[in-house]
């Protein structure tokens, strides 16, 4: 089964997200070209930045292997 986090800040995602960048040998820039952002955004996200788009935290969560999970809210499809 897949390593799972409780994110619940964005300094806990940030951190995660670093966590993985290392575990996989890549330096910043190499995982954002790998996501097709900015280095700059890697730095942020790192930093735990509050404001940054989700689109991009999701193309560099698919880029570390990693994806997002909500829990507590009703499935798709349901009312």
């Amino acid at each position: 089964m897949p390593e799972q986090s409780v994110i619940d800040t964005p300094a806990a995602l940030g951190l995660a997200a670093r966590t993985a960048r290392k575990r996989l040998g890549l330096t910043q820039p190499q995982l954002a070209l790998a996501a097709g952002v900015g280095v700059r955004f890697i730095v942020d996200l790192e930093a735990g930045k509050p404001t940054l788009r989700l689109e991009n935290i999701l193309r560099v969560l698919h880029a570390l292997g990693g994806s997002l999970a909500v829990h507590g809210l009703p499935s798709l499809g349901q009312d």
